[in-house]
């Protein structure tokens, strides 16, 4: 049975047997059985971290750690509000924070800045569930995730929205029209404007 460690576009947390392209984490979720509770964050630093660094070997869901989740690609990690790990990504992270600065955002001093505006964005105020807000979709950047039109989530990518699939994305669907509800927190949405290119399943294209 795969652990329910697999996290979703709109930000929820399911068991698949796939990994995908990162890991990542928002604390210690689990129990010494391995299952998750009711939480599904500790702290509000959500971070997207590599497969592989620097040799270290961890065992997923080991008591008293963090939780390890895994992403699709780096789109889905970003729909669901995490910023890519200073550490094990830096240079994705400073890319990251080039990006944040030349979209406007507030100045980011400590990644710990960026993750106080990135909470507030990606939760709603009862902090029970995702915000999400209306767009335009012709007016999105690449790699935003919105609502497609039978109520799942699908990557904007090249003019095309394609629907997610926990093991990579499907045929593109016929756009709709008018505004489109965005799942991809605004902070991240104006990340990407600015010119942050993020990592996508050879299924996106």
């Amino acid at each position: 049975m795969p652990l329910q460690n697999r996290v979703l576009p709109d930000g929820s947390i399911v068991a698949h047997p796939g990994r995908g392209l990162l890991t990542g984490n928002r604390g210690i979720l689990h129990d010494s059985a391995r299952q998750l509770g009711n939480r599904r964050w500790t702290s509000a630093l959500w971070i997207a971290c590599a497969l592989e660094f620097k040799g270290r070997k961890r065992v997923p869901m080991t008591p008293g750690t963090w939780t390890e989740l895994f992403f699709l690609d780096e789109a889905v990690a970003f729909a669901a509000g995490h910023r890519p790990c200073a550490e094990c990504r830096r240079a994705d992270y400073n890319r990251f924070r080039a990006a944040w600065a030349a979209a406007g955002l507030p100045e980011a001093k400590r990644a710990s800045d960026m993750d106080r505006l990135l909470h507030d964005a990606r939760l709603t105020p009862d902090r029970k569930a995702q915000r999400r807000h209306e767009a335009e979709l012709t007016n999105l950047p690449d790699g935003a995730f919105v609502e497609g039109p039978g109520g799942g989530p699908c990557l904007w990518h090249k003019g095309a929205l394609h629907p997610y699939a926990p093991d990579g994305y499907r045929a593109p669907l016929p756009l709709p029209v008018g505004p489109v509800s965005v799942l991809t927190p605004a902070p991240m949405v104006r990340v990407l404007a600015a010119g942050y290119a993020p990592m996508l399943h050879p299924t996106a294209s």
